[in-house]
C-alpha cells in the first residue's frame, strides 16, 4: 500500500517539476494529499469507491434510515 502511494507521489507530483525550496515542495505535497489523493483515491475496503463518494452514500443511508 505504501509502495502504492509513493509511485504516485512521484510520478503525479514529484517528477513534473523542480521545486525551489523545501517549503515549496512541502507545501504542495500537502495540497496534493489533501485536495486530490486522499478525495478521489479509490479503495478497495470502500467497495471500489472513493472516501468522499463512500460518505456521500453512508450519510444518505444513515439519514434515510
Amino acid at each position: 500500500m505504501a509502495e502504492s502511494f509513493f509511485a504516485s507521489l512521484q510520478c503525479e507530483l514529484l517528477d513534473r517539476r523542480h521545486w525551489a525550496t523545501r517549503a515549496e515542495l512541502a507545501q504542495a505535497m500537502f495540497h496534493w494529499i489533501d485536495a486530490f489523493y486522499n478525495p478521489t483515491r479509490r479503495h478497495s475496503t470502500l467497495d471500489y469507491r472513493s472516501p468522499v463518494e463512500y460518505e456521500r452514500l453512508h450519510t444518505a443511508a444513515a439519514e434515510a434510515a
